[in-house]
């Protein structure tokens, strides 16, 4: 791998998304476990562990959408209208699971705070389903025509194998979500935490195994680089590793090590999907030559290099405010007046 501008470029791209997904992932799966207890209280604990810190975690998906856009112009233009529909539907999961979270204790009646939880446990699920079969789709392969514009239909994007890794994703982030919930929890709602988190440890390794072995069998070659390179399938050790550890940790009441257990996961995925999707950046599927890759698709090396000066120096402020709203934030949750 030369490490070029471009190359530089996919990394970065690549680490803002994982980060996204490291971080909104729990909060994603604490809004798809939201509505496992009928009690408003347990609810409301549910939304002020996450209540500090969920629209800065999504601050690097906004920064991972603008990297994409700057470096990579037109595979941001391929997929944002071949995926048209589907991001439509992504954007308002992700809209009315934010208002969701405003809105709801704004008015004590039962039905108006019921609607909410609907909505903040619905637009949870679908922005995790729908983020996965994006996934799923771009490591199966979109067919792009000569003009690298998307030659599809929005119901073509819903094969079995997309579906599948939606649904891993959806499996991951509640699992991730729920051992972040036994941190931030106590008492009742905390033991009935811990039940819910080996439930999702459980569903989400069927999932992982699955989805393993469908890619192998199917999509062979998202397997090629670590086939052509045996020394990478220690990164595919390192990610089996870390699912392992997640239930050996939590077992052990270790809780904060499964969480770290649960973030390896997610980060050695992305670099096993990075790693077999490189050089491209769509992979065209049933014609290989019009893929996107890192240099028919990359904005100009100028506008890359002067990218990379402001990434150099946005990236680190964001890194540095969220460990600071971490920070500050740490420990169990409280309700007071001020809380959701």
């Amino acid at each position: 791998m030369h490490l070029d501008l471009n190359t530089i470029w996919f990394i970065l791209v690549g680490v803002l998304f994982t980060g996204y997904a490291m971080l909104d992932g729990f909060d994603l799966g604490i809004g798809a476990l939201q509505l496992f207890t009928n009690k408003d209280e347990e609810r409301r604990v549910l939304l002020n562990s996450i209540g500090p810190v969920w629209d800065g975690n999504e601050v690097w998906l906004v920064t991972a959408g603008g990297a994409l856009f700057a470096a990579f112009p037109n595979v941001y233009a391929t997929v944002f209208s071949g995926f048209y529909l589907a991001f439509y539907l992504l954007l308002a999961a992700l809209i009315f699971r934010a208002v969701a979270i405003e809105f709801r204790s704004k008015q004590p009646m039962r039905w108006w705070r019921q609607m909410w939880d609907i909505s903040f446990t619905g637009g949870s699920i679908l922005s995790s389903l729908l983020m996965g079969v994006a996934l799923g789709n771009i490591a199966w392969g979109i067919p792009i025509d000569a003009n690298g514009e998307f030659a599809g239909t929005f119901f073509g994007l819903l094969r079995p194998y997309p579906l599948l890794v939606g649904v891993t994703t959806v499996a991951l982030f509640m699992m991730h979500g729920a051992i972040y919930g036994v941190m931030k929890t106590e008492g009742a709602l905390h033991n009935k935490l811990r039940v819910w988190t080996m439930r999702c440890i459980i569903f989400f390794v069927i999932c992982a195994a699955t989805t393993t072995m469908a890619t192998l069998l199917y999509v062979p070659h998202m397997a090629d680089r670590v086939r052509a390179n045996p020394w990478l399938f220690s990164i595919a050790l390192a990610n089996m590793l870390a699912i392992a550890n997640i239930p050996r940790e939590f077992h052990h009441n270790r809780d904060w090590f499964a969480f770290l257990s649960s973030c390896g996961a997610i980060v050695t995925l992305m670099l096993l999907f990075g790693l077999n999707l490189f050089p491209n950046l769509l992979y065209s599927l049933p014609n290989p030559e019009n893929s996107l890759n890192i240099y028919n698709a990359a904005s100009s090396h100028k506008t890359l290099g002067i990218m990379l000066i402001i990434a150099g120096i946005g990236v680190p402020v964001v890194i540095a405010y969220t460990i600071c709203i971490y920070w500050i934030f740490r420990g169990k949750v409280k309700l007071d007046r001020m809380s959701y």
